[in-house]
C-alpha cells in the first residue's frame, strides 16, 4: 500500500510533506515580538510540534493560540453624559476568545453613570473571566 502525502509549501522556498490523516498543521504569525515569526504548529497524535519561530516567544505565542485562545478587548460604551456619549474602555487583561462576542454583548448593555478616569472599573469579573473592562479616558472628569 502506497502513503498518501501532501506537499506545502511554508515559504522561503521550502516545502514539507505529511500525511493528512495523522497530521492538522495550523500557521500563525507572533505578536509577542518585533520580529514577526510565522510560527507552524503540527498536532500528531495530540503532540504539537512547533517550528518556524525565532525566539521562545513564538513557541508560547502558539501554543497558546492552539490550545487556549484568548484576546484583549477594546471599545466603547455608552454613557448618560449628552456631552460624552461614549467612552473608551478596554479589559485589564485578556479573556478566552470564544467569549469575546458574549462580553460585547454584555458591554453594550452598560450606561456610565458617574464622572469615572482612567482604570475606573466599568464592569468588574465581565463574565467569570477575572478580567475587568476600565475606562481609558479622563475626559468624563475633565470636561464634565
Amino acid at each position: 500500500m502506497e502513503l498518501d502525502f501532501h506537499k506545502m509549501n511554508i515559504g522561503s522556498g521550502s516545502t514539507i510533506r505529511f500525511l493528512l490523516s495523522e497530521v492538522i498543521m495550523k500557521h500563525f504569525i507572533c505578536t509577542k515580538c518585533s520580529i514577526g515569526c510565522r510560527v507552524f504548529v503540527e498536532n500528531i497524535d495530540e503532540l504539537l510540534c512547533f517550528s518556524g519561530n525565532l525566539c521562545e516567544k513564538g513557541e508560547e505565542f502558539a501554543k497558546t493560540e492552539t490550545t487556549s485562545p484568548a484576546r484583549s478587548i477594546t471599545t466603547t460604551v455608552r454613557t448618560a453624559f449628552p456631552r460624552i456619549p461614549v467612552l473608551p474602555v478596554r479589559t485589564n487583561g485578556e479573556v478566552p476568545k470564544e467569549k469575546v462576542r458574549e462580553i460585547i454583548h454584555e458591554l453594550s448593555k452598560v450606561v456610565i453613570t458617574e464622572k469615572i478616569g482612567i482604570g475606573g472599573i466599568v464592569a468588574a469579573d465581565i463574565l467569570g473571566t477575572g478580567c475587568d473592562v476600565i475606562a481609558t479616558s479622563d475626559i468624563l472628569r475633565k470636561i464634565l
